[in-house]
């Protein structure tokens, strides 16, 4: 991982983030999981932060993030998990009807630092998920 460099800093910013659908339903796989990809990918740009890897599983969602400084972990993941729900409601309304109370996502989630030597266990970890499939 090579520092980044801002206008006033040097950082080497990244995170483990996880999360899970609200009742551990598996409803995230198919064209779900497809959009959901590129709905969490869309969030990150328009955020200004870089989603290095991520993996869906039926029920939760692994990511590897990499931030600024001004980047805050729970603004990250508000933004993730709040654009994610909207989009995916609006375009696979049977989704609703799954969950009762209309939230697609457990209000709580997982976040830890990566660093510079666990980089790459983190990597393998996540991308280990889908062979236990």
């Amino acid at each position: 991982m090579e520092p980044q460099r801002g206008r006033n800093s040097v950082y080497n910013i990244a995170y483990h983030m996880v999360w899970c659908v609200k009742y551990r339903k598996p409803l995230l796989t198919g064209r779900v999981a497809e959009h959901l990809k590129s709905l969490l990918y869309q969030v990150a740009r328009d955020n200004g932060f870089t989603i290095e890897m991520m993996e869906i599983m039926p029920d939760h969602v692994h990511l590897f993030v990499r931030a600024t400084p001004n980047h805050l972990v729970a603004s990250m993941v508000k933004a993730l998990k709040g654009v994610s729900a909207r989009f995916l409601f609006k375009e696979f309304p049977e989704l609703k009807k799954e969950l009762w109370g209309g939230h697609l996502w457990n209000p709580s989630y997982y976040v830890g630092t990566v660093g510079h030597i666990s980089e790459e266990t983190v990597k393998k970890y996540i991308e280990s998920q889908k062979a236990g499939d």
